[in-house]
Parts: structure tokens; C-alpha cells; sequence
């Protein structure tokens, strides 16, 4: 049998007065899990905002200046001031306030938000700033590490850690789209997390804060950084993000088993048209109602959230080709999307 020899005053190191052992060290203590979350955390915090968010007055009689609305996180992504957040943080803002690590705070303006992906930039007109890192969240494993960091309630720079739950999901905007590619953690977030960064353990932001299921616990939600990139790119760009529009109103159907064989369909879904917006693209390519649309592009639909996706900028005046039944026949049509109007 093994014998076992365990410390007592007499045989503990000698160590000389004023220093500390070895084996009693902070730093020596701290596993590769805390030692990954603090290094996560000291690397991107210094780029982490709060947003204070304010909007005017509606009483005609009022004399009061615009109000305090509520707050939001975000986090600087170049060194001259622009910040990526949440767009349902910052949606109406006649004022906004951010504030950095170190207390400084700084008015902020809207550059463009984008409420299908719920993602928006904003910008304070100095430079020198501390950016965050962009990762990449096409890398990212189920299981890995991740940091989120904000403004939870109020309560600047705070830090939860966990793990990517799930990849790929998918979660409903406040505009009712679809956003895809959505990260799943445990990481916890409250009211106030929204539009801080997820980030991984070498201190690179792969993914945007955005939501919770309020009813559950460890159901958190963060748009994945590699879609944050290409919505702030447009938005900084052109102050929106261009997507293309055909003018149709459809209801996800499904599709009977003789006719998704008879017309020899990949997929036994399709988008019963309900609305054909008068001289809309649509319209124009010669589309019905009671048309049923099952491809866009040799691609099946199999409701609106396809089209949605698949209606993408690249779309914008180019001749489309799209698939529809019409009664016992087949029909295939030529439709040019225009660019999709945003209404304030």
C-alpha cells in the first residue's frame, strides 16, 4: 500500500520573511479556465461600453428635455469611434451617452441600425480609442469557452462566462425575420447585456449579445460576429442594409405527396401566395394570388423565411428565376428584385 505524506507546519518550505510561497501564489492558484476568462475579460473590457439611451418628450406641453429611455451595452470594433451594438438598444433615440471603462463618457450618434438583424452602429466623433478584436465565428465549437461582457442592469463592465451551447440556431427579430446563425450559450445574460460582446478565450469577439428566453435559465442567445461584420460594413457604407424585394404577402403551405412527385419537388413546402403588391416585381414577371412558390434560383422554398434569406443585396436588378405551380401546371417566371425600402 502506498503511503501518503501530508503537510504540517514542521516539514512547509522555508521561505524567507515579507515573500509569499510558491504553492500559496494567486497567480499559481488560478487553473487555465480562469486564467483564459481573465484573460478574455482584461483584454476586451477596456473596449466595452455602456449606452445610456434617451428620447425626447411626446407631451406638446412638456418643458422637460428628452428622458432617460434605458441602456444597452456595446463595444468600440475601430480606434476613430465606431461602436457595434444592438439595433432594439438603441431604436429611437433622439440622445445617446456612452460610457468606457474608465468613466469617461462621450455623446454618441446613430450611423445606421438594421432591426432584421438587430444589429446597429453608432459612433463618437473621436479617435485613439482601444477597438476590439473580430474573431470569427465560423470556427467556433460547441463546448469552447466564451466570455460575455456588459452592462447588466445597470452595472458596468460585468463578466459571465460558459460555452457555446449550440450552433446554428436561429432567432426572430423584433421585425419578424429570421436571423441565422445564431450562437447559443449558458454564458448568463440579464437586461442591459444586449449588444456586448461574446467573446472567445483569446480575447477575440465572436458574437454580439442580444437576447434571452426569459422563461429559462442558460438559454442565451448572441448573433454570430461574422454576420455583425458584413451588417456593419453595409451600415457604414450606405447607413442600411440593401435587400432585395419582389412585393408578394405569402403563408407557409405543405405541399400533397402526388403533387410534390408529379412536379418532381426536392422539398414538400412551398409559399402559397396571399398578396401580389399592384406593378410590385412580382407583379410585373406576371405572379398570382393562390400562385404557390417552391424555388427561387434552383434553391427550394419552403416558406417565407427562405425567401427572406434568399432575397439577398446581391439581388438588386438582377433578373431572378422563380418557380411557381399555378393550378395543374408548372410555371417558371423571371422576376428583378428591387432594393427593399425601410420605413421609420
Amino acid at each position: 500500500m502506498k503511503s501518503f505524506q501530508f503537510l504540517s507546519n514542521d516539514n512547509l518550505p522555508a521561505v524567507s520573511p515579507g515573500t509569499v510561497p510558491a504553492f500559496l501564489d494567486n497567480e499559481g492558484l488560478l487553473d487555465a479556465y480562469s486564467s483564459a476568462v481573465i484573460y478574455a475579460s482584461e483584454r476586451v473590457a477596456p473596449s466595452v461600453v455602456n449606452i445610456d439611451v434617451f428620447q425626447k418628450n411626446r407631451r406638446r406641453d412638456s418643458e422637460q428635455g428628452p428622458h432617460r429611455a434605458g441602456s444597452g451595452s456595446g463595444f468600440l470594433f475601430t480606434p476613430d469611434g465606431f461602436i457595434l451594438t444592438n439595433s432594439h438598444v438603441v431604436h429611437g433615440a433622439s440622445e445617446m451617452e456612452v460610457t468606457l471603462l474608465d468613466g469617461q463618457t462621450h455623446r454618441a450618434r446613430l450611423i445606421g441600425e438594421d432591426p432584421d438583424s438587430d444589429l446597429a452602429v453608432i459612433r463618437v466623433d473621436q479617435s485613439g480609442f482601444k477597438p476590439a478584436a473580430l474573431g470569427t465565428s465560423g470556427a467556433l465549437k460547441v463546448g469552447q469557452l466564451v466570455v460575455a461582457i456588459g452592462s447588466p442592469l445597470g452595472f458596468q463592465t460585468t463578466v459571465t462566462a460558459g460555452v457555446v451551447s449550440a450552433l446554428g440556431r436561429s432567432l426572430r427579430s423584433q421585425s419578424g425575420r429570421l436571423i441565422d446563425s445564431i450562437i447559443q450559450t449558458d454564458a448568463a445574460l440579464n437586461p442591459g447585456n444586449s449588444g456586448g460582446p461574446l467573446v472567445n478565450a483569446r480575447g477575440e469577439v465572436v458574437g454580439v449579445n442580444t437576447a434571452t428566453i426569459r422563461s429559462a435559465q442558460g438559454l442565451c442567445f448572441a448573433i454570430a460576429v461574422d454576420t455583425a461584420k458584413r451588417v456593419a460594413m453595409q451600415l457604414m457604407k450606405y447607413g442600411r442594409v440593401r435587400r432585395s424585394f419582389i412585393g408578394v404577402g405569402g403563408q407557409d403551405i405543405d405541399l400533397p405527396r402526388r403533387v410534390v412527385r408529379h412536379f418532381d419537388l426536392r422539398e414538400d413546402k412551398g409559399v402559397l401566395l396571399v398578396a401580389v403588391e399592384p406593378g410590385g416585381p412580382a407583379a410585373r414577371a406576371g405572379l398570382q394570388e393562390r400562385d404557390v412558390m417552391v424555388e427561387l434560383e434552383g434553391q427550394p422554398l419552403r416558406g417565407m423565411d427562405d425567401l427572406h434569406r434568399l432575397l439577398s443585396d446581391e439581388r438588386v436588378g438582377v433578373p431572378t428565376s422563380l418557380a411557381i405551380l399555378r393550378r395543374s401546371e408548372r410555371l417558371d417566371l423571371k422576376v428583378i428584385p428591387v432594393e427593399k425600402q425601410i420605413s421609420n
